[in-house]
């Protein structure tokens, strides 16, 4: 089983996950876009047992175009988010791939809001694909 370890950018708040992923996906909506700074975020989805938080963090609960609301979690010193919950999964905790700082993360198996996505940005081809 292998460990990870996600954190934010001053190390206050930490993520120490066991095992794999049980989804990599990359989302290109306009509030993943705004979030993370980015042209798309993309996040690793654990099963919660398998994650343990240390660290203060602020939450800012956020309600996407399907009507589910996600509570982003960051560290109130930096601003990095290190995990967030889903209110339509609640047995699950998703985190920023970034917040690994590991270029070998495993390739992300799904892309989302492709509608959305800027025009040069190119989703790996194996992935499910959804408009």
């Amino acid at each position: 089983m292998s460990k990870r370890l996600a954190s934010c950018t001053c190390g206050q708040l930490k993520a120490e996950v066991d095992g794999d992923p049980v989804r990599i996906s990359i989302c290109h909506c306009l509030n993943c876009q705004r979030r993370s700074g980015g042209p798309f975020a993309e996040q690793a989805r654990f099963p919660r047992a398998n994650v343990r938080v240390a660290g203060r963090s602020t939450v800012y609960a956020l309600t996407g175009d399907g009507g589910t609301t996600a509570r982003f979690h960051f560290c109130p010193t930096c601003g990095a988010t290190v995990y967030y919950e889903m209110d339509a999964m609640p047995e699950f905790l998703a985190i920023p791939v970034g917040a690994f700082a590991d270029p070998s993360f495993p390739t992300p198996g799904v892309s989302v809001y492709e509608d959305r996505k800027h025009s040069w940005v190119v989703p790996p081809p194996e992935a499910e694909h959804y408009a």
